[in-house]
């Protein structure tokens, strides 16, 4: 069952509290001085817009819109626009800097940015969500672009509405420019493999972690938290590559089998019944109690603080790959850590998506196109690096995974700042 709210929790669910604990505990590791951290911690820019949209019934409604630019050091600023009726300010920063520490753990030239609107997209019609995304785009036009910030789809929003923003920008502008969103449809400028990249990195590293401990992917046992574009996606490639997905847990239910989901099975089922449950080929079990069952591998893979303080001793998994942003909050790390779970970041963990997206917006600014073999191929290479910076620095360091994924990010950010100097 879900905690009862209470001031302690509140501030442990807050993602920009969480995210600014993760950082002083790494900025103090690296010994960075106060002036530095706060470069570091605080957004270049923060743009809060009125976004004012002629409804289909006739109704003028205004719907505020945010985009955060949080480092522009090492690049231009990258990150998702999501829609959701409880998007907040906090919680686009807090995301907006775990791209700029994703975006430096694998070492592409991007700084951290992201975007959201406060509205209902399950209440709205294309038409409204077309008005809406390009009144929005219209707003911030002056602070997007390939060389300033470069959007993408979040929770949401998907390569139709990328398609939108590019056309918007692409009229003002009055050229086409393709590089100014990424995750577009193949035939806007849009790259092979960008569907399937989170979750193929979110495999790349479990399969590196499983080195560690001495095992194949058909000795180990998986749960997946979450069953939409990443955790789908990851169970899919997992399942293809031999790992035993045991359970999957979505947000009505859970299904297990002890021999083994068919993954292409169960996507069938939910695409013509809406849901998992009911699967023939598994039974159904609580979805509360499916994440806490032994296993080698669990990939929590649908929202934010599902991992906390009240439940994160009960965690019973050998690795923990997390394809979610912020799945875990700050005070489940130290409990993780002491229960001697391998935990791979987010920031490490789910960072497959944003090096394609990388890859799309090369692409599109060279003008030539690479098959999914190329993509696929540099995706691991840049994951597997990613992976063994973290790693390394983490025994160098000896701190956990989620400290040395921050420490090698803010060390390399710090680096780039120092190398700029501050302009006066």
């Amino acid at each position: 069952m879900i905690a009862e709210a209470t001031p302690a929790l509140e501030r442990e669910f807050n993602p920009w509290l969480a995210a600014e604990a993760r950082f002083n505990n790494a900025a103090e590791k690296l010994g960075l001085d106060d002036g530095m951290r706060k470069v570091l911690k605080t957004p270049t820019r923060e743009i809060t817009v009125a976004i004012p949209v002629m409804l289909d019934d006739g109704r003028l409604e205004v719907f505020t819109g945010y985009r955060v630019q949080h480092s522009i050091a090492r690049g231009p600023a990258k990150g998702g626009i999501r829609y959701a009726p409880d998007v907040t300010l906090d919680e686009v920063r807090a995301l907006a800097s775990w791209m700029t520490w994703k975006c430096a753990v694998a070492n592409i030239p991007y700084g951290g940015g992201k975007g959201g609107v406060i509205c209902d997209p399950n209440v709205m019609s294309l038409g409204e969500l077309e008005r809406i995304t390009r009144r929005y785009t219209a707003a911030i036009i002056d602070f997007i672009g390939p060389e300033i910030d470069v959007p993408a789809p979040d929770m949401n929003t998907n390569e139709q509405t990328m398609a939108w923003i590019m056309d918007t920008y692409s009229m003002h502008n009055r050229q086409t420019v393709t590089a100014v969103v990424t995750g577009k449809p193949i035939d806007l400028g849009g790259s092979q493999g960008r569907t399937e990249a989170t979750g193929r990195g979110c495999m790349i590293a479990a399969l590196e972690a499983l080195k560690r401990f001495n095992l194949s992917p058909s000795d180990s046992s998986v749960v997946v938290q979450g069953f939409g574009n990443v955790g789908g996606m990851a169970a899919k490639l997992m399942s293809r590559t031999g790992f035993k997905i045991n359970t999957v847990i979505e947000y009505d239910g859970a299904v297990h089998n002890n021999h083994g989901l068919d993954i292409l099975k169960l996507m069938q089922h939910k695409k013509e019944t809406g849901s998992i449950i009911d699967f023939a080929e598994a039974e159904n079990v609580d979805r509360e109690e499916a994440m806490f069952q032994p296993c080698d591998i669990l990939i929590p893979a649908a929202k934010e603080n599902v991992i906390t303080s009240q439940n994160a001793h009960r965690i019973r998994a050998k690795i923990l790959c997390e394809g979610a942003n912020g799945p875990c909050t700050a005070p489940a790390d130290e409990i993780l850590a002491a229960n001697n779970v391998f935990v791979i970041p987010d920031i490490l963990a789910n960072g497959g998506g944003v090096t394609v997206s990388y890859f799309e917006w090369v692409q599109d600014r060279q003008g030539f196109f690479w098959n999914e073999e190329l993509v696929n191929a540099r995706l691991e290479e840049i994951m597997v690096n990613g992976f063994h910076a973290v790693t390394g620095y983490g025994e160098k360091h000896k701190v956990d995974n989620r400290t040395a994924a921050y420490m090698v990010a803010l060390d390399r950010v710090a680096f780039a700042i120092k190398l700029r100097g501050i302009y006066a």
